[in-house]
């Protein structure tokens, strides 16, 4: 099986922006509030679809099921592709929001499971600001009061978002992200959001999105407290130029910074995802050899190991591995 090439899902939000369209170069088109490109997806309709090569037309939920041990690896018994990976683009602040656990979400939204994400910020405007967990102190009743009289912001425990800075955000945690920015997420293969506050937004004809504040409120793990950027960890492999970002137990996150010198990625039984950051760069496995340019990524069945990068100097490549 070969690397699969994937086309992206565009998604407007009310707060997106036009990086999407005008700065990757994603979109034929300018219109505004393009806010997120999935780009690697399967869940229920909203499908991957492969873009050349043997699996041409194929959605990413056919490939799982036809072919889970070539794909998957160790992770072949996953009834879906365990990751959903993307990118987001905020012209406005989005809304404050949770997500649920496992637990919660088989109660709250049946069929669904929890909703686990981490960020990698890609751009940021200045002062622009991401709110991630509850000022120390806050519980329920104070979070309620503030609700009630549309302060909720005071709750909220806000940081300044920088380029390079990795977000931890597990289930429970409370978080809004601001303006004027750029990011890479990864997730759960999930899209339980519970809202708790749209900041009075409105559409042009006057209407609100829905809130679910009970939901909300039943999900939020108030001892999780503030949140702050993670320290990457520096792996050995590529000369000490690559960090682990993240690990949990539904994902990892490798960032590699390249030199131009050709590396090989440590053999794993498991499927990953590639994707160029900066620069260019060129993914040999034994099926052949693929480009990538910003903004794009291939998804790296199991059985492609062993996997050569073939890199320009200062390209960036994110790796995106299941748990």
């Amino acid at each position: 099986m070969p690397p699969l090439r994937l086309l992206p899902l565009f998604k407007q939000r009310p707060w997106g922006g036009q990086r999407l369209a005008n700065q990757w170069r994603k979109l034929n088109q300018s219109t505004t509030n393009w806010a997120e490109s999935w780009e690697v997806v399967d869940l229920g309709n909203d499908q991957s679809r492969v873009h050349g090569g043997p699996f041409d037309g194929c959605t990413l939920h056919d490939v799982v099921r036809e072919h889970p041990n070539e794909l998957l690896g160790r992770h072949a018994g996953c009834q879906q592709f365990p990751l959903l990976f993307k990118y987001l683009d905020t012209a406005e602040t989005m809304s404050v929001q949770v997500h649920p656990n496992d637990a919660q979400a088989a109660t709250l939204a049946p069929g669904q499971h929890g909703k686990s994400e981490a960020w990698l910020i890609l751009a940021a405007d200045p002062n622009s600001r991401l709110s991630v967990g509850l000022k120390p102190g806050v519980d329920r009743t104070a979070l309620e009061r503030h609700l009630a009289a549309g302060t909720v912001e005071q709750c909220l425990h806000a940081i300044p978002a920088r380029a390079g800075d990795v977000i931890s955000v597990p289930p429970g945690t409370v978080h809004a992200i601001g303006a004027g920015i750029a990011l890479a997420e990864i997730q759960q293969s999930s899209d339980v959001t519970f809202r708790l506050f749209d900041w009075n937004r409105r559409d042009a004809h006057g209407r609100s999105r829905p809130l679910h504040i009970e939901q909300a409120l039943q999900c939020i793990d108030f001892s999780l407290g503030p949140v702050s950027p993670l320290v990457p960890r520096p792996l050995a492999a590529n000369g000490g130029l690559s960090d682990e970002l993240i690990q949990t137990k539904y994902f990892a996150w490798r960032r590699h910074t390249l030199t131009g010198a050709r590396f090989r990625l440590p053999e794993e039984d498991r499927c990953r995802i590639l994707s160029l950051l900066e620069g260019h760069a060129q993914i040999v496995t034994d099926t052949g050899r693929e480009s990538l340019v910003p903004g794009e990524s291939l998804l790296i069945p199991a059985v492609c190991d062993p996997i050569e990068i073939e890199p320009t100097s200062g390209a960036v490549l994110l790796e995106s591995l299941p748990g």
